[in-house]
């Protein structure tokens, strides 16, 4: 049974993420891994990214660091591409790039730093 945070959550899934990504997120996945799909989608999408205390944007600037900071390669791809959606400048992903390597050492930022090249490379090649 779907659930309404399941709704919302999915409806920001998208939009911060991408409808591609997300559909094929929950296409591709099996018995096994559409527990994560359902679990991730209704908690953390319709659940915490729906408490407007904090806006997408803000959200998306923690996600950045902290994925960056700790470090979670993968995951910080995909939300790079959901900072830019969420209208997180490439200046601002810099500072924040910056500001983890001074806490969470300089290598998280190097890899960051990297790996928000490429991601903006192929953001504004038209990959969105």
């Amino acid at each position: 049974m779907v659930s309404d945070a399941y709704d919302a959550g999915l409806t920001v899934r998208r939009q911060v993420l991408g409808s591609e990504y997300v559909d094929n997120s929950i296409i591709n996945a099996d018995d096994f891994t559409k527990k994560l799909q359902d679990f991730v989608t209704e908690h953390a999408w319709g659940t915490v990214w729906q408490d407007d205390t904090i806006d997408k944007k803000t959200r998306s600037m923690i996600n950045v660091a902290l994925l960056a900071g700790l470090p979670r390669h993968e995951e910080l791809r995909l939300h790079l591409r959901g900072a830019l959606n969420n209208g997180v400048s490439k200046d601002e992903i810099a500072s924040i790039l910056l500001h983890i390597g001074v806490y969470a050492g300089a290598p998280c930022a190097v890899s960051g730093f990297k790996i928000a090249q490429e991601v903006f490379s192929e953001y504004d090649g038209g990959d969105k």
